[in-house]
């Protein structure tokens, strides 16, 4: 991974114009059985914000509710099953908590854009890829046809693809896994969103290929925009993010700048998972592995308190308590749910 990260241009540096692009408050995510009644929890009143020019990276194991985070904010989620509420979800200033499916439709795509984990999945296998990408931008431009297919190509030709005009006319499957998502990327930027959600964009690149996509992304989104990055690999956050959320069942466990998070981890999940980071210094060497599994959401709802100790190094010495907790870092201020946060965390409890 240092290899990887020399590769990476400099973060972006946060705009002049710090407006706040995403704004979410309580975000609490369940599905429900047949009967109407909330059968799980998979994203538990969860808050976060993202500012113009910045990259905040999303990290946790599988099965931590990240992936239902991503697309539970542009309301992508069928619904029912999943049943999406929150106390406020404002994008580019505007909620959409209780937003009209045809005000959502107007958002997604032009203020909106979003990066699939899957592009193999997510691409039309009966489209040529010129013709979606031309798709996507028609749905919120006024152009003629042959400016639309202009626009595909030059975007073919900004993520980097070689020959784009011919590549327009290619069906999925005649590319390779990082071209697919070079086109998903070039369908998600077409229209010059505001806010930019990828949901794992790399998992199945290799590490050459996720290098260039990564740093793609982030010098196509610019200091204008804003990048909510979803990864398991903390690798990753560390070469992209300006800012870290931590994610475990369900639960923001810590929210912290970049820096701050990776020299001073304050929540023992977050601790687990550096530990767990594999680098030139540990080769060789056998790394520690976290015990036990993420809980469901069925068993998360059977439990109080911290939902990480039956895991935690720390469970004999604590007393279980999770309740959120702010306080001042070496770069801005963090908040960690963790009794131990104000002690180990290295700062001064605010709230």
């Amino acid at each position: 991974m240092t290899a990887l990260r020399e590769n990476f241009p400099a973060a972006p540096a946060p705009s002049a114009d710090d407006s706040t692009l995403l704004e979410v408050e309580g975000l609490t995510v369940s599905y429900a059985n047949d009967d109407g009644a909330a059968a799980c929890v998979a994203v538990d009143d969860v808050s976060l914000s993202l500012r113009r020019g910045e990259v905040l990276g999303v990290v946790g194991e599988s099965g931590c509710g990240k992936s239902t985070l991503a697309m539970a904010l542009p309301r992508l989620l069928p619904e029912p099953p999943a049943v999406v509420r929150a106390r406020s979800i404002r994008i580019c200033g505007e909620e959409v908590a209780g937003a009209s499916r045809d005000r959502l439709r107007g958002l997604r795509g032009s203020r909106v854009g979003v990066v699939f984990q899957e592009p193999m999945t997510a691409l039309s296998p009966l489209h040529r890829v010129g013709a979606q990408i031309e798709e996507a931008a028609a749905l919120h431009r006024r152009m003629g046809r042959a400016a639309l297919r202009d626009l595909a190509v030059d975007w073919l030709g900004r993520v980097g693809i070689a020959d784009p005009a011919r590549a327009a006319l290619a069906f999925p499957h005649e590319l390779s896994g990082g071209m697919q998502q070079r086109v998903m990327i070039a369908m998600a930027l077409v229209n010059d969103p505001d806010l930019v959600i990828a949901d794992e964009p790399t998992t199945a690149l290799d590490v050459t290929t996720q290098a260039q996509v990564l740093a793609l992304m982030r010098r196509l989104v610019g200091a204008r925009s804003g990048l909510l990055l979803i990864t398991h690999d903390m690798g990753v956050v560390r070469a992209m993010a300006t800012r870290v959320a931590v994610m475990y069942a369900g639960r923001i466990v810590e929210t912290a700048p970049c820096p701050d998070l990776f020299a001073r981890p304050a929540h023992p999940y977050t601790r687990a998972l550096l530990a767990a980071m594999p680098s030139l210094a540990t080769r060789g060497r056998r790394l520690p592995v976290i015990e036990g599994f993420v809980p469901t959401p069925a068993e998360c709802a059977a439990m109080a308190g911290c939902r990480f100790r039956p895991r935690c190094p720390h469970r004999a010495a604590c007393g279980g308590d999770d309740a959120p907790r702010a306080f001042a870092g070496a770069t801005g201020q963090r908040t960690c749910r963790c009794e131990r946060a104000p002690r180990d965390g290295g700062g001064k409890e605010t709230a």
